[in-house]
């Protein structure tokens, strides 16, 4: 009888590997379509925020109005920029004066620890 050998035809199979950093603005290619892909800062777009008093024009500012400026002002008693409460210029200004006039009434804590 004759002895078979069994031949184990191995093939090559030659794979790359991309070790690309992953820095903001690089571009690599996409998974799917193979096309350069822009990665930025931000991955998530937040919605755009309208000033409050612009949208109910039957408020007014006032200093005596104390739960209406503790909305405005941080738990340790600092004004909460523009960016974060979403509020235009004019407003956030009139609401900046309005709760220095409330704290000079002694009607808002300057700090926390007071």
């Amino acid at each position: 009888m004759e002895e078979k050998k069994d031949i184990a035809v191995t093939k090559e199979v030659k794979t790359e590997v991309k070790t690309e950093s992953t820095r903001t603005g690089e571009r690599r290619p996409f998974k799917k379509f193979d096309k350069p892909r822009r990665f930025t800062k931000n991955k998530f777009f937040s919605r755009k925020k309208f000033c409050f008093f612009c949208k109910n024009k039957d408020i007014e500012i006032d200093y005596k109005n104390v739960g209406l400026m503790r909305r405005f002002t941080a738990e340790n008693g600092k004004i909460t920029p523009r960016k974060f409460t979403g509020t235009c210029a004019k407003h956030q200004r009139a609401i900046s004066n309005e709760i220095k006039k409330a704290r000079q009434m002694a009607l808002i804590k300057y700090t926390d620890r007071h």
